[in-house]
């Protein structure tokens, strides 16, 4: 299990090598969109090793899924990957860390590739469907629980011993259009 910041970092070190390409759509990763980010790749950990990819709870906030300690740094922050909050030897080192551990990487890479396209206005809908957010009160703590019984659908008798693409596929089932890619690989 990682600190939060530093799978956060991986998503600000990704982010910021996106916004180095040529491509017009690629857009600075908020502090909302983070947010749901993490809660995705929470989702898919919990479902898909039975184990937590990082160690700060998600709570049930009123734009969604959120976590605290990520707030409380980024508070005054609409973007994360800027000059105020740069891109500094340590988010690398966090970055070349995660990028070196193949089931952790395909659960980052699975997530941002499904989801990084999508808005913080179109999570936060998303995450406002899903039962985990649904049926916890507000302010309070997203049990891990309710995060992998939701996400585990029909992988309830598989406790996959290394993340496979396959297993990703499943676990995001509903969200087949965003995660066509995985059929390539």
């Amino acid at each position: 299990m990682y600190d939060v910041f530093k799978v956060l970092n991986w998503l600000r070190v990704k982010n910021y090598k996106d916004m180095q390409s040529n491509d017009p759509n690629v857009e600075e990763l908020t502090q909302m969109k983070a947010m749901k980010l993490l809660y995705y790749i929470q989702a898919a950990s919990l479902s898909m090793t039975g184990h937590r990819m990082f160690d700060s709870d998600i709570v049930a906030w009123k734009y969604g899924p959120a976590i605290a300690e990520v707030h409380n740094v980024y508070k005054r922050c609409r973007g994360i990957v800027n000059s105020d909050n740069p891109i500094d030897a340590q988010a690398q080192a966090d970055y070349d860390e995660l990028q070196h551990n193949k089931q952790v990487l395909d659960i980052l890479e699975g997530v941002y590739t499904a989801y990084g396209p999508m808005s913080a206005y179109d999570l936060m809908r998303q995450t406002h469907r899903e039962d985990p957010w649904r049926n916890t009160k507000q302010s309070q703590i997203i049990s891990d629980s309710a995060i992998k019984d939701f996400f585990d659908g029909s992988l309830e008798d598989e406790k996959a011993s290394s993340v496979d693409v396959n297993t990703l596929q499943r676990l995001f089932d509903e969200n087949k259009d965003v995660m066509d890619w995985l059929k390539d690989k």
